[in-house]
C-alpha cells in the first residue's frame, strides 16, 4: 500500500514561526543555559546570555565567555491521521490505479481522489 503526504496549503501567514532553541555552556560557572534566538544572532558572553534567558548573572562576570553546544534538534513525529491533518498535510493512500483515498478527510471533504 503506497502512502503520500501532501501539504494542504503553502500559506503560513497565520502560523507562528518559532525560533530555534540553543544551549550555551559557561566554563566560568559550569552552567548550561537554554535560550531561544534567531539563527544569525551571536551570543558570546555570560551577560548577553543572561539577558536573553531573562535571568540574573549571579556572581559570574558578565564578560565571561560562553560556548554554544551542539545538540540534536527536536522532531515532531506524527502518530496518527489527525496529527498529519493538524500539521497541514493530507494523507493519501493508494487504493487502485490512479485512485487515492484521503485518510485525513473530515466532514464534507472528498475521501476519494483521482490522479
Amino acid at each position: 500500500m503506497n502512502q503520500f503526504f501532501v501539504p494542504q496549503s503553502l500559506d503560513y501567514s497565520s502560523q507562528i514561526i518559532a525560533m530555534p532553541l540553543y544551549d550555551y555552556f559557561c566554563s566560568s560557572n559550569n552552567q548550561t543555559v537554554e535560550v531561544m534566538h534567531g539563527i544569525n544572532d551571536l551570543v558570546e558572553t555570560w551577560g548577553e546570555l543572561c539577558r536573553l534567558a531573562k535571568c540574573h548573572p549571579g556572581l559570574t562576570l558578565e564578560d565571561a565567555p560562553v560556548n554554544r553546544l551542539i545538540r540534536a534538534p527536536g522532531v515532531i513525529v506524527p502518530t496518527g491521521d489527525s496529527d498529519y491533518k493538524s500539521m497541514g498535510f493530507k494523507k493519501l493512500v493508494k487504493r487502485d490505479k490512479g485512485v487515492y483515498e484521503n485518510a485525513t478527510a473530515k466532514g464534507n471533504e472528498k475521501r476519494i481522489v483521482e490522479a
